[in-house]
């Protein structure tokens, strides 16, 4: 079992910033696609970005220009750089990650962060 823990959420005025850390633990041989969800009151879970091992990004078109999507694949963390923040930012974000447990098993799993609240005050 792998376990992500997210960090980095908080208050913030709109147009401030903010960066979101997540890292990975536990029995890892390796990990795909990393990448940061979010998840606003009544509405469905949704893509902000991801970032895949060798390095390929893709966002969500209402972030781009603005969030950045970042990795260490040494340490297993991921984080997300989010500037000229907007009310509609605001929602939890889920960090995720497609692990490789054991180098016996070669299919990968997806494992999910416990979410941390982003609110983006007007």
């Amino acid at each position: 079992q792998a376990q992500l823990v997210e960090s980095g959420g908080g208050l913030v005025q709109a147009g401030g910033s903010l960066r979101l850390s997540c890292a990975a633990s536990g029995s890892i041989f390796s990990i795909n696609t990393m990448g940061w969800y979010r998840q606003a009151p009544g509405k469905q879970r949704d893509l902000v970005a991801v970032i895949t091992s060798d390095g390929s990004t893709n966002y969500a078109d209402s972030v781009k220009g603005r969030f950045t999507i970042s990795r260490d694949i040494a340490k297993n963390t991921v984080a997300l750089q989010m500037n000229s923040l907007k009310p509609e930012d605001t929602a939890v974000y889920y960090c995720s990650a497609d692990v490789r447990e054991h180098f016996s098993i070669i299919t990968y799993s997806r494992y999910w962060g416990q979410g941390t609240q982003v609110t983006v005050s007007s």
